[in-house]
């Protein structure tokens, strides 16, 4: 059965970086495609960036440029490097097996900007 662990959430200034990390637990790593979302309060989950198992990748808009994801096959971990960050891109942060199914979903991580 396949788990999500999310850390590296946290409290940050406009303009400063956080590393999001996403462990895997289970079989399957190498051949799913990995995605982060994040839910705002009062609004509805969205798809910031995904990464598919042959390591292309895209991104919201909104977060093109500030944003990247990555892999590492060894650590059965995806990461979201954040920079530049917003007060609008306070919100929790989830990691998301894409595919194949199941669909599985980290329990989330919570990332405030604010000064």
């Amino acid at each position: 059965q396949v788990q999500l662990v999310e850390s590296g959430g946290g409290l940050v200034l406009p303009g400063g970086s956080l590393r999001l990390s996403c462990v895997y637990s289970g079989s399957g790593f190498r051949i799913s495609g990995m995605g982060w979302y994040r839910q705002a309060p009062g609004k509805e989950r969205e798809r910031v960036a995904v990464l598919t198992a042959a390591d292309t990748t895209n991104y919201a808009d909104s977060v093109k440029g500030r944003f990247t994801i990555s892999r590492d096959n060894a650590k059965r971990t995806v990461y979201l490097q954040m920079n530049s960050l917003k007060p609008e891109d306070t919100a929790v942060y989830y990691c998301h097996r894409e595919y194949p199914d199941p669909f599985v979903w980290g329990q989330g991580t919570l990332v405030t900007v604010s000064s």
